[in-house]
């Protein structure tokens, strides 16, 4: 498709940005069950659609775990495909740590790391012009440190925007950054499994396709076939729809010149509005309120504290311990996992006695922490209180996928089951029992919420109302 600057057409592109990752202590085992279930699919499907474009991050770490555990393949096809002209890569953290909790050395620190592995596997094919920060994890500090850099724009979420979208504007602060921003609404559609095929979302964005503007989503690639059984057929049948143009988001800064100038406030992609009320924009890894989080950061402090004072072997300890996800997993927001939480909370109190220069205090200081930490895992899990606030999140979840539920007929959920039960009879062949009993299962969720479905589109009512 040639891009005129500017110019006027009767259709809406879509820039879609998946985002992969797996944390630095990840499993081999675990890594190649996502890889078969997810990456390799989406490349492969990409691959076999030449047409087909997509923003990419991808975290230095998983480069190399890629390189590292016999899945050349998949770094392979990020080649081929950034190539061809249907891959464009972002810049990031290597070890995805939240970045407005780092100090800067910090944060220029993972990102050059993450240049240089990504560069060492893609060679010029990593040219960067954007930047997704690890969780959308987002505050002023951060984007000036960005654009310091050399990048562009900035993908944010929705809601760090003070301003309703203008879909056919792009937004730039100031000082001449650009920041694009996730729309939830089209985002949570697909990634949540309510929009089981291409025409269902078609009809979903019927108002919006023959206008000249563009619609941004933002997910994670681990969502398309290992979070979400059989997903990624969904995300490769939109991308086969000739009503829905694909483009980079790149190429936005050129479809749609005009601009907004915006000053967009402290957020991640799981900002919710009472996060705004509260000031409280990282809340899934950094609420007040939770005293597991307060202890997680005053030890991670403490390392980062010390750490400057070290060598570059400390420093590695360290680079490795600030992944984001010993933090999100202590939310019970509603992810909960002591497993993490403890494995997170050792790495750096391992990192902490590897210090030549740290005291006995430093070291006792951290093991107390270490130990305040675990006891307040295990406080958590025996007192109802993890059961108790994971509730409380999975109805407002609940809540919301019932509000947002897209129309769905009975034709839809037939093509949604026939596909199922291809994956089903697949998975099957393959010996992968456990993975087509999951599949049996899910068809059989299908076939009840399509008896409650209209028989065809004329008479379409929400499903499960």
């Amino acid at each position: 498709m040639v891009l005129a600057r500017g110019k006027k057409n009767n259709f809406m592109y879509w820039a879609n940005f998946l985002h992969i990752y797996q944390p630095p202590t990840q499993t081999p085992e675990m890594l190649l069950k996502v890889t078969n279930e997810s990456y390799r699919k989406i490349f492969t499907g990409l691959l076999a659609n030449p047409t087909a474009k997509l923003t990419l991050n991808i975290n230095g770490v998983l480069t190399e775990m890629f390189a590292n555990n016999g899945c050349e393949d998949v770094i392979s096809q990020i080649r081929t495909l950034l190539e061809r002209g249907q891959l464009e890569l972002t810049a990031s953290a290597k070890f995805h740590p939240l970045l407005p909790k780092l100090p800067e050395t910090q944060i220029i620190r993972q990102i050059e790391l993450n240049n240089e592995t990504n560069r060492k596997y893609f060679g010029r094919l990593y040219q960067p012009k954007g930047f997704f920060p690890p969780e959308m994890g987002y505050d002023e500090r951060v984007g000036k440190i960005v654009q310091k850099l050399g990048y562009k724009w900035i993908i944010i979420d929705e809601l760090a925007s003070p301003i309703p979208l203008d879909p056919t504007k792009t937004y730039v602060d100031s000082s001449g950054m650009h920041y694009f921003f996730r729309e939830r609404g089209a985002s949570f559609k697909i990634l949540s499994a309510q929009l089981g095929t291409a025409q269902s979302l078609i009809r979903e964005l019927a108002d919006r396709l023959d206008k000249n503007e563009y619609m941004l989503t933002a997910m994670d690639g681990e969502t398309f076939g290992h979070h979400r059984l059989g997903l990624e057929q969904l995300l490769l049948e939109i991308y086969q729809s000739p009503q829905i143009p694909t483009v980079f988001i790149s190429e936005l800064l050129e479809l749609f010149p005009n601009t907004i100038t915006v000053l967009p406030r402290a957020s991640t992609w799981a900002l919710m509005p009472r996060d705004i009320l509260k000031n409280t924009p990282f809340s899934r890894w950094d609420d007040p309120s939770n005293q597991i989080h307060q202890k997680q950061w005053e030890l991670t402090n403490l390392v980062l504290e010390l750490v400057e004072r070290e060598g570059p072997e400390e420093q590695k300890l360290v680079d490795f311990a600030l992944h984001s996800d010993q933090y999100w997993w202590a939310s019970a927001k509603p992810w909960w996992s002591l497993e993490m939480i403890e494995r997170g909370a050792y790495e750096l109190l391992t990192a902490i006695k590897s210090f030549k220069l740290a005291t006995d205090n430093d070291r006792g200081l951290a093991w107390s922490l270490y130990i305040d930490i675990i006891t307040m895992g295990f406080d958590w899990q025996r007192s109802g209180k993890v059961a108790s606030l994971s509730k409380e999140e999975d109805e407002e979840i609940n809540t919301r996928m019932t509000e947002d539920r897209p129309f769905l007929s009975q034709e839809d959920f037939k093509q949604m089951i026939d596909t199922m039960e291809k994956q089903m009879l697949t998975a099957a062949q393959d010996r992968e029992y456990s993975r087509a009993e999951l599949f049996r299962k899910r068809i059989e969720q299908l076939q009840t919420e399509m008896d409650k479905a209209p028989v065809d589109r004329k008479n379409e009512i929400r499903v499960n109302q």
